[in-house]
């Protein structure tokens, strides 16, 4: 298991504060410096107060922080040991962004060893009529890629990629037509709007799966499916394979709940066909 890995793992099961899990985040990203970063450093890495780390750790369960940097140091991987992605170390930056995104491939693989999660998120999705899917800002591409094809296999599909006064509004015509669920992409920057209208649609009663970069993401909520698959940050801007991949992945679990999808699906074809859509 990498660094990364068993820093989630130490943080698995504890209620952690928004802020706590801003510095939980962050040494996530910052796994292999995690283990020799002194309070102050990691305060302002994760943009808090020290006394905030050190109620970080607190809560951890740890007398203080230098005992948590302790224990990250007797844990780590002993010196000259590398992860996986250990082949991109000496790629130009371009190579090292490709690199990145495998990693967080493989990490998505080893997360969905129990399927079970993104099987329960596809059962709530499938029996949602109609079913809203959520994705503002960066995270509206994936959200309409999703929508396009989940149109295909569901009956009542509302995409919803905008924000503003009407959001909420939209929200409430999807639960007066009988949602049962919403999904959400969420991705950094998450903008306030996200987690306004996840709040919205919880107290509305919708059961809420999130495809987010991670467990500690601002939009993360004990009620909720959380989806974690990380985005690549080497380049000016995000890169979100994992995600995407996730995306399609929860798809496929959606179609195994919808009895009629592959009779969609040979219809769909049947119509493209007559009509040309695509080039042979």
């Amino acid at each position: 298991m990498g660094a990364d890995g068993r820093l989630l793992q130490l943080f698995e099961g504890h209620r952690l504060t928004p802020t706590q899990r801003r510095i939980a985040h962050c040494m996530v990203r910052r796994a292999a410096d995690a283990p020799f970063l002194s309070s102050v450093e990691l305060a302002e890495l994760a943009g808090v107060s020290q006394p905030s780390v050190t109620r970080f750790a607190v809560a951890l369960g740890f007398d203080g922080y230098p005992a948590l940097r302790r224990h990250l140091r007797e844990t780590a991987l002993p010196d000259g040991e590398a992860g996986d992605g250990a082949e991109g170390a000496d790629g130009n930056e371009y190579q090292q962004a490709v690199y990145a995104e495998i990693e967080n491939l493989r990490r998505l693989s080893a997360l969905l060893s129990d399927p079970a999660p993104v099987e329960r998120a596809g059962a709530l999705l499938a029996a949602s009529r109609p079913l809203p899917m959520l994705g503002l800002r960066a995270a509206a591409a994936q959200a309409g890629g999703f929508a396009y094809f989940a149109a295909k296999v569901h009956p009542d599909v509302r995409l919803l990629t905008e924000g503003g006064s009407m959001l909420v509004d939209r929200l409430d015509a999807c639960v007066r037509a009988g949602a049962r669920a919403l999904l959400c992409f969420a991705l950094p920057r998450h903008p306030r709007e996200t987690v306004e209208a996840l709040a919205h649609a919880r107290a509305a009663g919708l059961s809420v799966v999130t495809v987010a970069d991670g467990v500690f993401a601002p939009v993360a909520h004990p009620d909720d499916v959380l989806l974690p698959a990380a985005v690549g940050t080497g380049l000016s801007f995000d890169t979100a394979c994992a995600p995407m991949l996730l995306g399609r992945m929860l798809l496929e679990a959606m179609c195994d709940g919808l009895p009629d999808a592959q009779a969609r699906l040979e219809d769909f074809d049947t119509r493209a066909r007559e009509r040309g859509l695509f080039a042979e």
